[in-house]
């Protein structure tokens, strides 16, 4: 956490810099620091124009970051499981090991090594991708097209979600040949490493997956579907969104791909402060939500919100223990799953109390705001380049913990637990 913290404070120095800027004037503290926490926690809220205000040293500088915010994120968070992992019993670890293949018995440079090549393999084919098409048939110059084809790969793989384009993705919303790779980068950096390490054993003919991987997988792909569904529904007959394009198949793309971005891409295809009330309440709920743990994305993470169905399944039909894919989830796992969703709720709704007192804005704003801060998703109905600098601070604050503190929180209730040597008697409080 310290060494986040002084990464972003030596980013916001760059950012200030006057050549950091197309104007050549130098970026203000708070603003500079926004951007700075932005990229390195992944997150792509911004109060100033990426397209217009930046220089292309300021573009270079947020691009590194966030690759290095991205690289941070997943070593740290696999590294951290690692950790965790090696301070369970040894038979358990061997256990783990044999059952799933998993690093949990392997190396930091192992890690290190995966995590650095499947990124800049996925980043480089999407960057090829996007950038023929910028240039074949945007005609766009050949150098530009390869830089934003570059720039826009790492911040859909890093789930960030910045882009060189004023208008975002608007101008690309029933291009499927942009909309299609950003979504894929976006959906495979939220996966998370070690999915993305036992996909690739699944290639090599291993056809044994943790209980971790299908969660992340299955509930991921239910997400995709309910999640497109709803925006879809929810924005078809908007004149200002949905509603604006003929085709329907354009219609279906554009709903899916914001869908696919709502939960920690970050990228819009379309303006949302014109989106109805309803889609930013649900689009609240994928922010919360998130992508998979060990990945790029954010939120309280699909597994938790698996391990909390299951939980709640399993206690409507009266079982003493929760079962998913033939295993049992151990009770430990589904307290750190309510503690993380409780602390992480009550941090939401304390912000934005705070964010509607010191900027006199909405409820349906601010919780939006403050959701895709610490969802680090990105996504705004418009109203960060108009907040206040104590409510820039708050996202600043709000981004660090929600890129930092579930991860940390998860593990640190992993690596307290402690046996006791007696217990109370039991008496059992009225509930509902």
């Amino acid at each position: 956490m310290l060494a986040f913290a002084a990464v972003i404070l030596l980013a916001t120095g760059l950012l200030m810099l006057p050549a950091a800027t197309a104007s050549g004037e130098s970026t203000g503290f708070v603003d500079a620091l926004l951007h700075a926490t932005t990229t390195l926690c992944v997150t792509g809220v911004v109060s100033l124009d990426t397209a217009t205000h930046w220089s292309t040293f300021g573009h270079i500088v947020l691009a590194v970051c966030m690759q290095l915010g991205a690289f941070g994120i997943m070593t740290f968070a696999t590294a951290l499981g690692v950790l965790v992992a090696r301070r369970l019993r040894l038979s358990t670890r061997i256990l783990a090991a044999a059952e799933t293949g998993t690093i949990a018995l392997g190396d930091l440079r192992r890690i290190l090594r995966g995590v650095v090549v499947y990124s800049l393999a996925i980043e480089v084919v999407v960057a090829v991708a996007l950038a023929l098409r910028w240039w074949l048939a945007y005609d766009l110059p050949f150098g530009k097209a390869c830089w934003y084809g570059v720039f826009h790969s790492v911040a859909a793989f890093t789930n960030t979600g910045i882009s060189l384009y004023t208008q975002n993705m608007v101008p690309f919303a029933s291009d499927p040949f942009i909309l299609l790779p950003l979504a894929a980068a976006v959906i495979l950096g939220g996966l998370g490493f070690p999915v993305l390490l036992e996909l690739r054993r699944e290639m090599r003919g291993r056809l044994r997956w943790s209980l971790n991987t299908k969660l992340v997988l299955s509930t991921t792909a239910v997400l995709l579907v309910v999640g497109g569904l709803f925006v879809i529904v929810s924005e078809w007959s908007n004149p200002r969104t949905l509603g604006a394009l003929d085709d329907p198949g354009a219609k279906i793309l554009s709903g899916f791909f914001q869908a696919t971005m709502t939960r920690s891409g970050g990228f819009n295809s379309w303006d949302l402060s014109a989106s109805d009330p309803t889609t930013w309440f649900g689009m609240d709920i994928l922010m919360f939500i998130g992508a998979g743990p060990g990945g790029t994305g954010g939120g309280i993470k699909v597994t938790t919100l698996a391990v909390l169905a299951l939980l709640v399944w399993s206690e409507i039909r009266g079982h003493d223990s929760v079962h998913a894919f033939g295993k049992r989830i151990p009770a430990a796992a589904l307290r750190q799953a309510i503690t993380v969703t409780a602390i992480s709720s009550a941090v939401i709704l304390a912000a934005t109390i705070v964010l509607m007192k010191t900027d006199d804005l909405g409820l349906d704003r601010s919780l939006f705001e403050i959701v895709s801060a610490f969802g680090t998703v990105g996504l705004t109905t418009g109203i960060t380049p108009t907040l206040t600098d104590p409510g820039k601070l708050l996202l600043v604050i709000l981004m660090f913990a929600g890129r930092i503190g579930p991860i940390t929180l998860a593990s640190a209730i992993a690596l307290r637990r402690r046996e006791r040597e007696y217990e109370y008697a039991e008496e059992r409080p009225l509930i509902g």
